[in-house]
């Protein structure tokens, strides 16, 4: 990358797994010997563009995750950042703590990330503001109004499931956090669409899914073989 600015991988592991149902952290369940949030956590470690790693975290998790970091010998800079009671909230504490040029978002429960995404995110800020992984949509989308009426079908070429990780120019998307404060996003490229500031889709693979509920464990134990 020309002119490689610093880049800051933000991993996201303070939500509260409510869809998970076992009452625990996704994040610290283990697929052959390795808690979930230690892949994502080794791949930004081993990435050539990054220069430190922030996690979002709970502030009663932090032992574990200390543990894990200890175990996983983790070579670049950490450091922790208390989670707010949003996703949103804990991704804006977490951008208020870095000076990098780059950020990158990560969920820490999407354990098949590829380095090729990571460079891929990173390599398009030279010419966009924000970019995230996704994938086509292999079925067609209806949008609904509150009574489940369809109003609107997507066209299924133009209709992509996104997932991360997600990068942004820092200074862009604190400026958007700040302004878009009070509403609230399922994720950050949002803020941007808000503004009007082009968002880039990159293609990933179907493979990259996040861990959602508890039968996602025994899909990815096949995965990450």
């Amino acid at each position: 990358m020309k002119n490689q600015k610093t880049v800051t991988a933000i991993i996201l592991v303070a939500g509260n797994s409510t869809r998970y149902g076992q009452n625990r952290n996704k994040n610290f369940e283990t697929i052959h010997g390795k808690t979930v949030m230690s892949y994502s956590l080794k791949a930004f470690d081993q990435n050539q563009y990054i220069d430190n790693i922030l996690i979002g975290i709970k502030r009663e998790e932090e032992p574990i995750i200390k543990n894990i970091l200890e175990k996983e010998k983790v070579t670049k800079p950490v450091q922790f950042v208390i989670g707010g009671k949003s996703r949103q909230e804990t991704v804006y504490n977490c951008l208020q703590k870095t000076k990098e040029d780059i950020v990158m978002i990560h969920d820490g429960a999407r354990p098949a990330i590829k380095q090729d995404y990571i460079n891929q995110c990173i390599e398009s800020m030279e010419e966009v503001k924000g970019a995230t992984i996704g994938v086509p949509s292999k079925d067609t989308i209806k949008i609904t109004n509150e009574n489940n009426i369809v109003v609107q079908t997507t066209k299924r070429s133009n209709t992509w499931v996104i997932q991360t990780p997600q990068c942004f120019d820092k200074k862009t998307l604190l400026e958007m956090h700040e302004k878009y404060k009070q509403e609230e996003v399922t994720d950050d490229c949002m803020l941007l669409e808000k503004n009007q500031i082009p968002v880039k889709v990159l293609e990933g693979d179907y493979t990259n899914i996040k861990i959602t509920t508890y039968e996602d464990i025994h899909i990815m134990k096949g995965l990450l073989i």
